[in-house]
């Protein structure tokens, strides 16, 4: 079944029935969990709205006002997924979300004119495509593309939109001479006569099931953003078509505007800077590194050297890290002194480390990790590990110094 939205992509609202509502579930994913949502799947006598498929998603918009969520393909209806029951037989009007199918007319058009000026140039097929939302990308059955051959073929496809070139839909029967013409990837298992051809004038004809500008200056332009190791013996040709490419612009513009701001240059002396401000960083890591170390080196031998220390040593410090902790801990006699060092935020999240007899820190590792509400694991008289939250650090000394009252530090 050939859709209201193949025959005509550019209507935003239409009228049609309702042909059957059942319950249904719906799997996505919601902030990085995957949920299910309880609904309806809709099916109407005819839809402007895409159902997945070539390629491309599928839209969204609105039935009698009710938002659909997706929009999939069940054998020749398109089944509308809703939060909302609708009653069969009732007249409905269905709204596309415009932004986003014009989006999507314009990223899948223009792929099918790079993918045809790909082959025709340099003999590179396309094996796949995706329509991503930020940009697309374009597998082509190529090791490599030079970077001058990019740039051609860039060039090659904004003068083709440039010429105000007509894309047509036609419908061909099986029997039609025209099948053996059109460029294909081959047809779904499913799928029906007669089949969908996107023809751009003297350019490009193929089979697609998919919505598409009715020309080429519909693209505006085209920015070929580079190339990308893909597959084996593959290679990702990343390109942008329409308002992306102006949203492009106008973000990188935005992101320029704070570089010059932050970094106090203008945009060709950018790179620069940064790796200036790299070298820098480096430097003074370096510089901290030693710093740290000698500090560590300091505290152990301040305790060592301390007649009174007795057999517990608690530290905390703001700034160090797992290495500052663990020199101090080499530096001291751990068989007989328990040594309880963290590391960030009084309250926050930081690094802790808890050292010194075995059977004391095996059993106290753990009620230590609770109090931290930390993640760790111990072995050999040392436990370490990360801390959720700091605050409750104090407690975790009491506990400790309490234990090593009852263990006092043999005389030497």
């Amino acid at each position: 079944m050939t859709f209201q939205c193949q025959r005509d992509c550019y209507m935003k609202e239409f009228v049609t029935t309702v042909a059957s509502c059942c319950p249904a579930e719906l799997r996505q994913e919601i902030g990085g969990k995957k949920e299910t949502l309880k609904g309806f799947n809709v099916k109407l006598q005819d839809t402007i709205l895409f159902p997945e498929g070539g390629g491309q998603p599928d839209d969204r918009g609105l039935i009698a006002d009710v938002p659909v969520l997706r929009v999939t393909r069940q054998g020749q209806d398109a089944a509308h997924f809703v939060g909302s029951p609708l009653e069969a037989g009732h007249e409905v009007r269905v709204k596309v979300d415009w932004e986003r199918r014009f989006d999507h007319m314009q990223q899948h058009s223009g792929q099918h004119l790079i993918t045809a000026l790909a082959e025709t140039m340099f003999g590179y097929m396309t094996t796949s495509w995706e329509l991503g939302r930020q940009r697309s990308n374009i597998e082509l059955d190529t090791p490599s593309v030079q970077a001058a051959q990019v740039q051609a073929l860039e060039d090659a496809v904004n003068e083709k939109i440039r010429a105000h070139i007509p894309v047509n839909v036609q419908l061909l029967s099986r029997d039609s001479p025209e099948v053996e013409k059109v460029r294909s990837r081959g047809l779904p298992d499913d799928h029906a006569w007669p089949i969908r051809i996107v023809d751009i004038e003297g350019v490009d004809a193929n089979m697609c099931c998919g919505t598409h500008v009715s020309n080429l200056s519909h693209l505006q332009v085209i920015k070929l953003l580079g190339t990308e190791k893909g597959k084996k013996n593959k290679t990702n040709l990343i390109f942008l078509a329409g308002n992306r490419v102006l949203k492009y612009a106008e973000k990188s513009y935005s992101t320029e505007r704070s570089l010059v701001a932050l970094l106090k240059t203008g945009p060709d002396e950018h790179v620069g800077a940064v790796d200036k401000l790299q070298k820098s960083m480096r430097l003074m890591q370096k510089a901290n590194t030693s710093l740290l170390r000698d500090m560590a080196l300091l505290v152990a031998h301040n305790f060592k050297n301390d007649p009174h220390r007795g057999n517990f040593l608690s530290l905390h410090k703001k700034e160090g890290d797992n290495e500052f902790m663990n020199t101090i801990v080499n530096e001291i006699n751990t068989k007989e002194t328990l040594v309880f060092l963290t590391v960030g935020e009084e309250k926050g999240p930081g690094l802790f480390l808890l050292a010194g007899p075995s059977e004391q820190v095996t059993e106290m590792g753990p009620q230590v990790l609770e109090l931290l509400q930390g993640k760790g694991a111990g072995k050999n008289g040392r436990f370490q590990g990360k801390a959720n939250s700091l605050a409750r650090r104090g407690q975790a000394e009491a506990l400790l110094r309490q234990k090593c009252n009852h263990h006092p530090r043999k005389e030497e």
